[in-house]
């Protein structure tokens, strides 16, 4: 019998990830694109694009392009959902950002302390 995994929701989501990226034939930036445009569509939270920031960065993905997609998109989905993913993703860079920020001071105080041990 399989052991309940700590975070069920987040882990069937990985999985789900994983398996369509694994399906899937484009390469990581055409994918990623494809994904925030489908999170625009969905009007989808700030917590859904910040997901997609870090393999985002990894596939060199830029604002341009980001912004490329979001002009593109626009006259399907309509202003008010652009411009609500606009807000949403800015909060999403916010939080990845507080979150960098919190880890750099954490492995900093780490480090000062180890040197002060010594």
């Amino acid at each position: 019998m399989a052991t309940a995994p700590d975070a069920p929701v987040l882990d069937t989501i990985a999985a789900m990830t994983i398996d369509s990226i694994e399906r899937c034939g484009m390469d990581d930036r055409t994918l990623l694109l494809t994904r925030m445009a489908a999170l625009v569509a969905m009007d989808a939270p700030a917590i859904s694009y910040l997901a997609h920031i870090n393999p985002a960065v990894k596939a060199d993905l830029t604002v341009e392009q980001l912004q490329d997609v979001l002009v593109a998109i626009a006259p399907v989905v309509g202003t008010a959902r652009v411009m609500s993913a606009a807000g949403h993703i800015a909060e999403a860079f916010g939080v990845a950002i507080a979150l960098a920020e919190t880890e750099a001071e954490a492995i900093a105080n780490a480090e000062a302390q180890s040197r002060s041990k010594s």
